[in-house]
């Protein structure tokens, strides 16, 4: 959805442009809070276009830009709306420039001191004339020559063991074997990137409401069902019963799903 292609006269404010993308993706603004960690109250406010609490139109921004893309929005757009009825962009501050990265101002690289290279490479092959000048060729074995060819090649860098990561282990025949028949088992592991997850049993409980950041995993368990709910389906391996759920979130980046114990009946 985007704010920037038609007449000043229909397009909706930011606010509303936020609140119809939420319902259009199928999110409540609970789990948009709990997604971005916008408190439920700001988030209710921004909806109705009050940026009173945000502290400030730098903030404001931030939330803006943070709210878009949670329903997956061109921020773009929106903050040139908010800043085109707020008077224009705000100066960045040293407070805001950690919190929102798009602000910060960096520095240009400093060019390569061409001239100090220069020199020092003629430097070099000055002395290396006079030396071989004053030595007069000698080719003895305990010349720098003669000891070069039999130099031992330098041994290759090892890295250390903790900087290496380990792939993500594939369940084997005997743990599958050994999940229970009579519950069901789910195992949620964020593999290339961050994923909301929230699940509940089949009275409505909540079981797991937290944000899995890349590498992380979860493991839910429950006697009847559990009904699953996915933030950025696409980046989760999922296993259910013990068997691997393939193409999640084909239909979008929050996906819905439901299984019991004799599910999946197949891999």
């Amino acid at each position: 959805m985007s704010i920037g292609n038609s007449p000043e006269a229909d397009r909706p404010s930011v606010g509303r442009a936020l609140q119809q993308a939420r319902v259009a993706a199928g999110l409540t603004v609970e789990e948009v809070s709990t997604t971005t960690r916008v408190r439920i109250p700001i988030v209710h406010a921004i909806e109705q276009d009050d940026f009173s609490r945000c502290g400030g139109d730098v903030y404001a921004r931030g939330h803006i830009r943070t709210l878009a893309r949670a329903v997956s929005l061109d921020p773009g757009p929106l903050i040139a709306h908010f800043d085109a009825e707020h008077g224009g962009r705000p100066t960045p501050t040293d407070l805001a420039a950690p919190i929102y990265e798009a602000d910060r101002i960096r520095s240009e690289p400093r060019r390569p001191n061409w001239t100090a290279a220069m020199v020092a490479a003629i430097v070099a092959v000055v002395g290396f004339a006079g030396f071989t000048l004053f030595t007069g060729g000698d080719k003895s074995d305990n010349s720098p020559i003669a000891s070069d060819s039999h130099a031992k090649p330098a041994p290759a860098p090892t890295r250390h063991p903790s900087t290496i990561k380990p792939p993500l282990p594939e369940p084997s025949d005997s743990a599958v074997a050994g999940l229970p028949k009579d519950k069901v088992t789910i195992k949620v592991t964020a593999k290339d990137g961050q994923s909301w997850v929230s699940a509940k049993d089949a009275n409505g409980k909540l079981l797991e409401d937290s944000l899995l950041k890349q590498g992380e995993s979860k493991t839910i368990t429950d006697k009847k069902r559990i009904d699953l709910v996915l933030g950025n389906a696409p980046v989760v391996q999922l296993y259910v019963n013990g068997k691997e759920v393939k193409e999640i979130g084909e239909k979008g980046p929050v996906e819905r799903l439901s299984y019991t114990p004799g599910d999946p009946q197949a891999g």
